[in-house]
């Protein structure tokens, strides 16, 4: 196993009793068990749509020193003024320093793009980000950007990517994973999850379980509907 940058994170629970925060059920979990370890170099967080992955991984990567709308440790843009709490809650467990770093929010990425033209930042292709397909310009930032040795935490990477796009996204991961590279991901993606040796926590309900590929929600649907389309579609039909 490489190297880790971050083994995990202790929740202080201390969280301001108004904080919108404490409705996640994620929450519930980390008052309850205080910590989340990680011990391989790709760990995914899945869960349905509420369940509070995004928000752990932005606390997570805010906790780092990213910026919160993504970047490096470099990028200090803000165009949406939002109070972060849970950062303030978690200690991270950092066991050395990457040589390089960045976070990747799909939800933000239009303003990540538009700083990088803005400041004349050189290192992410030939074409300005925006001058590229929605899908291209992720891919451009990918393997132009993450260059090795280094911490790299996205949410939600595959938003704009076809399959066939996941999957040479999926090799790139493997590649620098084996290149001293650590990854936090969270993910609704069935292919990027089937990266070999990761570990994957499913965020359901009030509960962090670690679970195996094939037993995660998100790959036990998809096998459910492409098994049978129509069955699962006269099912959603008739409810």
């Amino acid at each position: 196993m490489n190297n880790l940058y971050i083994s995990g994170f202790k929740f202080k629970n201390n969280l301001p009793n108004d904080s919108y925060i404490n409705r996640l059920p994620v929450i519930e979990f980390l008052k309850t068990n205080n910590e989340m370890l990680f011990d391989k170099n790709v760990v995914f967080l899945v869960g349905e749509n509420g369940s509070g992955k995004s928000t752990l991984i932005e606390s997570i990567a805010i906790a780092y020193g990213f910026n919160a709308e993504g970047g490096s440790k470099n990028f200090n843009f803000t165009t949406h003024e939002v109070h972060y709490d849970l950062p303030q809650c978690i200690t991270l467990y950092k066991s050395s320093f990457p040589n390089d770093g960045f976070f990747f929010r799909a939800e933000s990425f239009y303003n990540l793009a538009t700083n990088i033209d803005e400041l004349g930042v050189t290192g992410y292709g030939d074409l300005s980000l925006h001058d590229q397909s929605h899908g291209e310009s992720f891919m451009s930032l990918f393997f132009n950007r993450f260059r090795g040795n280094g911490l790299y935490i996205l949410d939600e990477p595959e938003a704009a990517l076809s399959p066939l796009r996941q999957m040479t996204l999926l090799a790139h991961i493997i590649n620098l994973s084996g290149n001293n590279s650590q990854f936090i991901i969270s993910t609704h993606s069935p292919i990027l999850l089937a990266c070999p040796n990761s570990q994957i926590f499913q965020l359901s309900g009030e509960s962090i379980l670690e679970v195996s590929y094939s037993d995660t929600e998100t790959v036990q649907i998809y096998k459910q509907f492409l098994n049978n389309p129509e069955r699962m579609i006269k099912h959603l039909t008739d409810c």
